[in-house]
């Protein structure tokens, strides 16, 4: 990579790490402010997903805040294992990423502390309750429209985002058995009306289309681009590195075109871009990057 470019990293590196800190103690509870700026209240989602810039950040004071903030979620969590939607509300309740956020960021919080047990009994009731989430009894996770956070672009049944995040808890939990069957499911391909399908399950892999569904549930599905959850893919290894290199392509090639027809200049979080490739784990590049701080931190810190 051109020198630069990890100056840019750099720069942006700081930035996040300042905005992480600028919002480390909000106005609920002492607990971190979602938005610099904006929303002072502890967002689970938002939150959860900085864990994985923190964890690279190498800053103390962010590891302690990430700690509060993963136990008031253990205290807050309902007796059958779903985690809330506002980190210090145990009644705001619905979300169907919250839970395996929680699980995800409790894995990376084990990893980089060595804390192996942490958490261990609110870790364990919500493994059980993502189990009872499968319509099928199976691996993947259904959701109700909405429930992620998504309010203007539907996600009904199996949806990329949500089951990309179970994978990736199940890889970082150790529950490696469950995420082999989990990736074996995931990888059929959705099923349409007017062919006739040699498997009975729906998968998210989309015929001649280098990405994987938005959503599919019998039937149905969509084969609308989700940039955030196609990145999870990759970045978690769930894409195959064959797969992942077909991905980046397309997202290079779609990005040009957007751009020369000035539909696209830049996105802003969840899913924005960064002017840089990265190498991941698997050997491919997500397009100028899906970038929120935590992110911009794993870039600079070369996790990604």
């Amino acid at each position: 990579m051109k020198t630069g470019n990890w100056d840019e990293i750099e720069k942006a590196k700081k930035a996040a790490t300042d905005v992480l800190l600028h919002n480390a103690n909000g106005p609920f509870q002492g607990l971190p402010r979602t938005a610099g700026w904006g929303y002072p209240e502890p967002y689970t989602r938002d939150l959860m997903l900085s864990m994985l810039g923190i964890a690279v950040s190498g800053n103390s004071k962010l590891m302690d805040t990430m700690r509060k903030t993963l136990v008031t979620l253990a205290a807050n969590q309902t007796p059958k294992g779903h985690i809330p939607s506002l980190v210090h509300d145990p009644e705001d309740r619905g979300s169907s990423d919250t839970t395996p956020l929680f699980l995800l960021a409790v894995g990376i919080f084990r990893k980089v502390t060595a804390e192996h047990d942490f958490l261990q009994d609110a870790v364990s009731r919500s493994l059980v309750w993502m189990e009872y989430q499968s319509p099928s009894d199976r691996y993947l996770i259904g959701q109700l429209p909405t429930s992620d956070w998504r309010d203007e672009q539907w996600v009904l049944g199996y949806g990329l985002y949500v089951n990309t995040l179970v994978y990736s808890y199940l890889r970082i939990l150790g529950q490696d058995d469950r995420a082999d069957k989990f990736e074996h499911d995931m990888k059929r391909f959705t099923i349409t009306g007017s062919t006739i399908h040699h498997h009975v399950h729906e998968g998210l892999v989309v015929k001649y289309k280098p990405y994987y569904a938005l959503w599919a549930y019998k039937v149905y599905s969509s084969e609308r681009f989700d940039l955030l959850g196609n990145s999870i893919a990759i970045l978690s290894g769930l894409a195959p590195k064959s797969r992942a290199q077909e991905m980046v392509a397309w997202i290079e090639g779609e990005c040009a075109g957007l751009k020369k027809k000035v539909f696209c200049v830049v996105i802003y979080h969840p899913i924005s871009f960064h002017s840089c490739s990265l190498k991941t784990r698997t050997g491919s590049r997500v397009i100028r990057s899906l970038i929120c701080p935590a992110t911009i931190i794993m870039a600079a810190s070369g996790h990604l």
